[in-house]
């Protein structure tokens, strides 16, 4: 078994890599980078502060705070006032924003179709549950690692 998980590790950052590449494809034809498109996408529902972005998309805030700074200067996005917290403002898309994230929404999901051509809903209804099922028992094992729950 630990022979298979190690090979599907392996495949896993494997796909990782090729999704970005592609990611950076999609991105690229409207003149960004993946890294500005998932910053676009986190905040495209509700405005958020820089530091809350950070942790859903799981980067530094520091990295995300670059790239905020980008889109801000390049017109896609905007620093609100944050009533909650007077020193971490809210990045907001800018209407310029939200038409660059649709068009390259509209561009993933015409790539996400030929990707998945040939590949059935339950066939990735069972690999999404998979992964989020090995996703959580990584996490556990980190957490336990640190107190030696984790270590085999």
């Amino acid at each position: 078994m630990s022979e298979e998980l190690a090979l599907l590790v392996a495949d896993v950052y494997e796909a990782a890599g090729a999704l970005r590449r592609a990611g950076e494809t999609v991105a690229g034809a409207e003149g960004q980078t993946q890294a500005r498109w998932q910053l676009m996408s986190a905040v495209s529902e509700e405005p958020l502060p820089v530091p809350r972005a950070a942790r859903r998309l799981g980067v530094t805030r520091q990295g995300v705070q670059r790239l905020a700074n980008e889109l801000v200067r390049d017109g896609l996005a905007e620093f609100r006032d944050n009533p909650d917290h007077r020193t971490s403002p809210l990045l907001a898309l800018t209407d310029s924003g939200q038409r660059t994230l649709t068009a390259i929404t509209a561009r993933a999901a015409t790539a996400h179709h030929v990707m998945g051509e040939g590949v059935t809903e339950r066939d990735l209804a069972a690999v999404r549950a998979l992964l989020r099922r090995l996703t959580r028992q990584a996490d556990a094992w980190t957490a336990g690692a640190g107190t030696g729950e984790g270590s085999a």
